[in-house]
């Protein structure tokens, strides 16, 4: 099986730029992007992570939100002629904020995250990144039939929850983060959620670290800097490319990564590192 992705455009946000990598432009703020993405070629659509319910309840962390109308979930999607009632399967590589706000809107659709981190969002432990709205939809389809598949990677290891679709624990970000290996006709693409905000400043160039290979962590993880270190390991050792919730994606080789891309199709053009830059953000407040 071999499918592909499309990148969707759903928000920007003003985020202070050590939230991003640690430590990094302290009180400085940036603009990143916010990610979903579509999976085709399938018997279904498949999405993974769905952005934030609205541009607003970023405010909730302090953040600002930007979402045009071209942004618009409907809109990226019918961009690739999908509508919302044609999404089969919600894959999550978590639940914050950002990520799992617009599940409400597909109530034929199966919602997959691992159970670890349906756990963790009810456990108070990251505040308001788990809002109680969307805590509360997700409990909600614990009791309606086939709307929720909890996976238990940490106890069962890798699951291949659709042909070519394979998760696993991401071991960073958040105690539930799961890895999402897909099959393209151009090597295997990993959805690695938050592990990275900044893939430059974490894996490029790393922000303040001396040693050779060793990526630097986001200022905002659950877990211990050695696990948030390893997963991003993992993610870059996983496949062919990497794809994050908040930067462009990346391809890799060894376990570096050489090219990033901008366009809205994995695999598609590619451009070196050495001549990348980042575009400038599109989106204006509604």
């Amino acid at each position: 099986m071999s499918y592909e992705i499309k990148v969707l455009d759903l928000m920007d946000v003003d985020v202070e730029s050590s939230f991003l990598v640690l430590a990094h432009r302290m009180g400085v703020v940036t603009r990143a992007k916010t990610w979903a993405y579509l999976i085709l070629g399938g018997s279904d659509a498949i999405l993974v992570d769905s952005g934030a319910s609205s541009p607003e309840i970023m405010g909730r962390l302090g953040m600002v939100g930007y979402t045009s109308e071209h942004q618009q979930l409907e809109s990226q999607l019918a961009r690739h002629g999908v509508g919302l009632g044609d999404v089969r399967w919600i894959l999550h590589t978590h639940a914050h904020i950002d990520h799992a706000g617009q599940d409400d809107r597909f109530p034929a659709a199966t919602v997959v995250m691992t159970r670890r981190e349906l756990e963790f969002s009810a456990s108070g432990l990251m505040g308001a990144q788990y809002p109680p709205e969307y805590v509360k939809h997700h409990i909600d389809r614990l009791h309606t039939p086939r709307a929720l598949r909890l996976l238990d990677l940490e106890l069962s290891g890798p699951d291949e929850i659709l042909p070519g679709i394979v998760c696993e624990m991401t071991g960073g970000h958040t105690e539930g983060s799961m890895n999402i290996l897909v099959e393209t006709a151009d090597g295997t693409a990993c959805f690695c959620g938050d592990i990275m905000y900044d893939v430059h400043n974490a894996v490029v160039e790393p922000y303040h670290v001396a040693l050779d290979c060793e990526p630097q962590v986001t200022g905002n993880h659950a877990l211990t800097k050695r696990q948030e270190k390893a997963a991003i390991k993992r993610a870059l050792n996983s496949g062919r490319y990497i794809l994050t919730g908040h930067d462009y994606p990346a391809r890799v080789e060894h376990g570096r990564v050489v090219e990033r891309m901008a366009g809205d199709t994995v695999p598609g053009p590619c451009t070196p590192v050495a001549d990348w830059t980042r575009p400038a953000p599109s989106a204006t407040p509604v």
